[in-house]
């Protein structure tokens, strides 16, 4: 299916970058208080500053300042979700999961991967 997950309106993104993101700067990228707000799958960091859904008391703001491979996979914005462990999953949950990279990788900027990620493929 050629139209998959495209964006309603086209997006201009940057080149992916590498640049490694520790663990505390991502979790400091809350989108509180003016800060960036960034989500991690599978260690790669997504800038999902300014997007609505991201925003302090939004539904899926779960998800910022952390890698949330996990929660996505599963569907799910139970905050003990919101981990980066994923190889555990069933082969549906891990499906979805390759969903949501293909779905944040048509909208957001990669700024960088989590330093010492353990979940990449």
């Amino acid at each position: 299916m050629a139209g998959k997950f495209e964006p309603k309106k086209p997006v201009n993104l940057d080149p992916p970058k590498d640049d490694p993101i520790t663990l505390e700067d991502l979790a400091q990228a809350n989108g509180k208080e003016g800060r960036k707000a960034y989500v991690a799958i599978k260690g790669k960091v997504y800038d999902v500053t300014g997007t609505q859904t991201y925003q302090e008391g939004a539904s899926y703001h779960v998800f910022v300042g952390k890698d949330a491979s996990r929660a996505l996979a599963k569907m799910s914005t139970k905050p003990e979700d919101v981990q980066a462990e994923w190889k555990d999953l069933n082969d549906k949950e891990k499906g979805v999961l390759n969903d949501w990279i293909t779905f944040f990788s048509k909208r957001y900027n990669i700024v960088g991967v989590v330093q010492g990620a353990t979940n990449m493929e």
